[in-house]
């Protein structure tokens, strides 16, 4: 029987060092899972963030803006096919979320598109967005910079979230 419960404690134990991986954060009832990035060349004078963004409160809520000090200028853009082309474009009036939905940000779609780098995005590190909504207001983040998402955020767990104050749940 103790043989059985140290399997299962150190089971649990691994299986929240994976999940740790994973950031999320909410504020004002809206979450953003897994914001990251992938690294640039060191000429490269655009980039793209990709995330999970979802709408966990009562009211609906439209993200209207994004800054970086990374970045000259930022837009939210969408991929979008046109006469069978798929083209990159600025998403018009902002990305709604209703209460309960959710919008995945990832290559080939919605993205958060860094224009006119300022430096070159090293996988490894990190750098800070404000996504700003209508309702919630400016929501700071981190951004990684890495080649994919970790597979924790792929399993789609629940890892470390941080408040709009930066506070641990």
């Amino acid at each position: 029987m103790k043989k059985y419960l140290l399997v299962a404690a150190t089971g649990f134990a691994l299986s929240g060092i994976a999940a740790a991986s994973e950031t999320s954060y909410l504020q004002n009832g809206i979450s953003i899972v897994q914001p990251w990035a992938r690294p640039t060349a060191e000429s490269a004078k655009a980039g793209a963030v990709y995330l999970s963004l979802g709408n966990k409160g009562q009211t609906a809520d439209t993200l209207i803006s994004a800054a970086t000090p990374v970045a000259e200028k930022t837009e939210i853009h969408e991929h979008v096919e046109e006469n069978g082309v798929l083209k990159m474009r600025a998403v018009q009036g902002g990305v709604k979320l209703a209460p309960g939905a959710s919008a995945e940000f990832k290559p080939g779609g919605l993205h958060v598109m860094l224009l006119g780098l300022k430096q070159r995005l090293e996988e490894g590190t990190s750098f800070p967005l404000t996504l700003v909504f209508d309702k919630a207001g400016p929501f700071p983040i981190e951004v990684t910079v890495q080649r994919a998402p970790s597979a924790a955020g792929a399993s789609g767990s629940h890892g470390t979230q941080r408040s709009g104050d930066h506070k641990s749940h």
